[in-house]
């Protein structure tokens, strides 16, 4: 799974360069046993924090069903994936924000069009961002992607998905500070999907 490590601080706190995959104290949060019970919890906080989302009760099964299938196929934590989506798009299909990235994720569609070939995903134009199944493969695909790429930082990995990675990589040559704002929404959205009550 993504190092989301036992040394990460909560509570919307910055947290420190990640380890390398270990297990963390996402998985720890819930513990599933089983694929079937592993969905059931994704459901489970779909249904408790996606209050504003425009999927159907049948849509947000499937929907749970692709974030736990592309989780386990990629090794990043479904918790973490929720919290994405929660900050990116707040759970609604289609979101487009004011730099065009779409759909659950925000995935730009440059980022589609270049990574879709790859996951074996027909690219039928911007639109196919907009189909949740198709964005949460890619999104999820190019989280793990940045992760490996900045070695297991997480805060990294959340910075690029944001502003980008050719951008974070510049701020690191020149030793500049990554951007904080967007990693912390993340783990204060993380820390609200761990939460048992």
């Amino acid at each position: 799974m993504i190092g989301v490590g036992l040394a990460l601080l909560w509570g919307g706190q910055a947290a420190p360069a990640i380890a390398p995959p270990v297990q963390s104290a996402v998985q720890e949060a819930l513990p599933p046993k089983s694929p079937d019970a592993r969905t059931q919890a994704i459901r489970a906080h779909l249904e408790r924090f996606a209050k504003q989302t425009d999927l159907t009760s049948a849509e947000l099964d499937r929907l749970a069903q692709v974030v736990a299938n592309e989780s386990e196929r990629h090794g990043v934590a479904p918790e973490l994936v929720l919290a994405v989506m929660h900050v990116e798009s707040r759970f609604r299909t289609f979101a487009v924000s004011e730099k065009n990235a779409m759909g659950l994720m925000q995935i730009m569609p440059s980022t589609g069009r270049w990574l879709a070939p790859q996951l074996g995903i027909e690219w039928d134009g911007p639109h196919t961002l907009f189909d949740p199944d198709v964005n949460v493969r890619l999104g999820v695909a190019y989280l793990r992607q940045l992760t490996d790429r900045y070695h297991g930082d997480l805060e990294a990995a959340l910075a690029a998905y944001n502003w980008g990675p050719g951008h974070i990589d510049r701020r690191l040559a020149r030793g500049a500070p990554l951007p904080e704002e967007y990693p912390r929404l993340v783990f204060t959205a993380l820390d609200r999907t761990t939460r048992r009550s």
